[in-house]
């Protein structure tokens, strides 16, 4: 299968902002891979050795179309198929709100890359807050759904995150925080809809790297 070019206006900020944190010719685990614009993108512009996860048979067929090597399957079941240090960086983008043993797939994440990133809907963004004020569940563009078949069951602040990451030893290396397409500087905890965390695994012991 060719490998698609695809040039960066088509690809979403969060995305070229998790792609900057990746050094050229790595190998990359991108968990939900969706229909593998970020992983065609990265084995476009930086050589990567790019691997997906994904669950869902149309997104896994375009992102094969796309020239991804994609595994089929639930990411609910853990990472056991790779080995400790197999990977250089690990995404998991804007599917962590949905995961319903987040400590789990963390702990996973930090044991097969030295590098991970998550993304996540920011539920500190101030319009939230109104609405729950309102006596309603907030519905916005990173949270589109109704309290009775969103997805999203593990739902977080900016600061609840960091929280978790010092209880799990996992060191924040950078933060990038987005309201649609355009990246928050200013009071990020509540201007921002989506956050992504770039964190660096405890068990790192200088396993040989191609991103060293």
């Amino acid at each position: 299968m060719s490998q698609e070019a695809i040039a960066p206006q088509h690809v979403r900020a969060d995305l070229q902002r998790i792609a900057s944190w990746i050094e050229p010719g790595s190998r990359v685990l991108d968990l939900g891979c969706a229909d593998g614009t970020l992983l065609a993108y990265l084995q476009n512009q930086k050589n990567v050795v790019g691997t997906g996860v994904e669950l869902d048979d149309t997104q896994m067929i375009a992102a094969v179309r796309r020239g991804v090597r994609v595994i089929q399957q639930n990411l609910e079941q853990g990472l056991a198929l790779f080995d400790d240090h197999h990977f250089d960086t690990v995404v998991l983008s804007r599917t962590l709100q949905s995961m319903h043993n987040t400590e789990h797939i963390l702990r996973e994440m930090a044991r097969v890359a030295r590098f991970g990133v998550v993304s996540f809907p920011n539920f500190g963004y101030w319009p939230h807050g109104w609405s729950i004020l309102r006596g309603r569940m907030p519905v916005t563009g990173e949270m589109p759904y109704q309290w009775f078949n969103t997805p999203n069951i593990h739902l977080c602040t900016l600061k609840d995150f960091e929280g978790l990451a010092e209880s799990l030893q996992l060191r924040i290396t950078h933060l990038a925080t987005f309201n649609g397409n355009k990246e928050v500087k200013l009071l990020p905890g509540w201007r921002s809809t989506l956050a992504v965390y770039r964190f660096e695994s405890p068990n790192y012991t200088k396993a040989p790297s191609s991103a060293q």
